[in-house]
């Protein structure tokens, strides 16, 4: 297998990248689950759309694009998890009661699996 490139999409390939299912892997847990992500970052704060995937990639070491952003901010708020406010010409996502604990059984769905394996 050819050297993997750094994508726009996931950020820095894993150092183990030669193996494809550590490439799917890294792929799940970054891009595959960004509510995750989005979701932790608006629990420590209220978070603009526009700003956020730079601040994903200093979070979390990979930045989506801006379009998969909004869209995945979109859906957590349709789906309760994020409520929105205009401010000025901005808009800002903060994260509901329901998103909290959405946020926690995700985390604690990650970490028992990973104790399992």
């Amino acid at each position: 297998m050819s050297s993997a490139k750094k994508s726009k999409t996931t950020g820095a390939v894993p150092t183990v990248s030669k193996f494809a299912p550590l490439l799917r892997l890294h792929q799940s847990l970054t891009v595959g689950n960004l509510w995750l992500s989005v979701l932790s970052l608006a629990g420590r704060g209220k978070i603009y759309a526009y700003t956020l995937p730079e601040e994903i990639q200093r979070a979390f070491g990979f930045q989506p694009s801006r379009l998969l952003v909004y869209l995945v901010l979109y859906r957590l708020e349709g789906e309760g998890l994020l409520s929105s406010a205009e401010d000025g010409r901005r808009r800002y996502y903060s994260l509901t009661a329901k998103g909290k604990e959405c946020l926690a059984s995700g985390r604690s769905q990650l970490v028992k699996r990973a104790k399992e394996l």
